[in-house]
């Protein structure tokens, strides 16, 4: 079985999930500590704007993982 189109679906759904938490900021994800702790570094856009390359990547990484 090949597992490599499994893994690029499961990329593309986390993918799509971090752009529905950077995008409605769900109260209950957006105060969590660990985005908390990234929003005191870098700031509401700045988690923001981390978020969207994370997805991006993880969009290219599902994409990439479906062409093999």
């Amino acid at each position: 079985m090949n597992w490599y189109p499994i893994l690029g679906l499961l990329a593309l759904a986390y993918t799509a999930l971090i752009f529905w938490i950077t995008v409605a900021k769900p109260p209950k994800m957006w105060d969590m500590a660990k985005i908390k702790g990234f929003r005191k570094v870098l700031g509401d856009r700045g988690t923001e704007i981390f978020f969207v390359v994370w997805g991006i990547g993880f969009a290219v990484l599902g994409i990439w993982l479906f062409t093999m």
